[in-house]
């Protein structure tokens, strides 16, 4: 196993709660879903450069409005990000297996408007990725590579849990490099595809954990998957906690400093636990919160 065995049976457990707790609420699920398919879009086009804010991604698309000063792609990136992500949706409907066709027919959304000629086709010139350690294969070789990469995920030969396959989804779209552009978001979406397939909510990449999410990448590239599965499984949980606090109450969140008071740590350790995934903690924006019930379990976990 890649990912901790204590933390995977953490995010199972999890996932277990809220499958519990099904049916949900359909219009408070409806909210929540738009909600994630918004902030979905935004993260996953502002790691790629889109300098729309999550406001103006939310105003261009619920509202078709046009933001003043900025490009016509970064619009259309939107809308059709949007649009992919419905795709997805109707996929996860028909519970069947991904296919080349159906990361082809996403990646054709995605690039519609904006390069129409190369939208869904795999790319037909080599190309070359700043910063990474290798070079992505060369373009007469992605389609056997998508070939195999398809039969791997259906055989899964490592014996990879949900959180590991799916991780190693996302990284082998990113390695293979399939498209001349929109690779990252195409990888984004069909790692979502596959969790949700799964019973995972949507899972967001936030565009401030970037620099951190392109150095898991780049440690992938080195042989070692672990960070960035780890890395994913964090989001997955982050998803799951933020679900089951609309689903199920409980205790409020609160900041890592209000947390610490009374407890052996400091908020720097906290954040530490944080990080590496060992607290139960999630990131809303760039701050980290959590509810006190989870230091309690954490200081109970080291006592015994």
């Amino acid at each position: 196993m890649i990912i901790e065995k204590e933390f995977y049976e953490r995010i199972l457990r999890k996932k277990k709660e809220l499958d519990n707790l099904r049916p949900l609420p359909k219009i408070a699920l409806e909210k929540l879903r738009n909600q994630f398919a918004i902030e979905l879009a935004y993260n996953s086009n502002a790691i790629e450069g889109n300098t729309l804010t999550l406001k103006e991604t939310k105003l261009v698309i619920e509202e078709g409005i046009t933001i003043k000063g900025k490009p016509m792609r970064e619009h259309f990136e939107a809308i059709n990000h949007q649009k992919a992500f419905v795709l997805l949706e109707n996929i996860v409907k028909k519970k069947t297996d991904i296919t080349e066709h159906m990361i082809k027919d996403m990646h054709k959304i995605i690039l519609t408007w904006i390069d129409d000629e190369y939208a869904g086709r795999y790319r037909n010139v080599n190309v070359s990725i700043l910063g990474a350690i290798r070079s992505p294969p060369r373009f007469e070789k992605v389609s056997k590579r998508m070939e195999e990469f398809i039969n791997e995920i259906k055989t899964n030969p490592e014996k990879l849990n949900v959180i590991e396959l799916a991780g190693l989804i996302h990284y082998r779209l990113a390695e293979i490099h399939p498209f001349i552009d929109g690779n990252g978001r195409t990888a984004r979406l069909t790692m979502n595809l596959f969790l949700m397939s799964h019973g995972y909510p949507i899972t967001l990449i936030l565009k401030v954990d970037r620099k951190k999410y392109y150095d898991r990448l780049k440690r992938s590239d080195q042989g070692d998957m672990k960070p960035f599965i780890d890395f994913i499984g964090m989001n997955v949980e982050r998803s799951l906690d933020l679900y089951l606090d609309v689903f199920k109450g409980g205790p409020e969140y609160v900041s890592l400093t209000e947390a610490a008071k009374g407890t052996p740590y400091s908020q720097e350790y906290l954040s530490l636990l944080a990080r590496k995934g060992r607290i139960e903690a999630i990131k809303l924006g760039r701050n980290w919160v959590i509810k006190k019930e989870a230091i309690k379990k954490y200081i109970k976990s080291k006592k015994k």
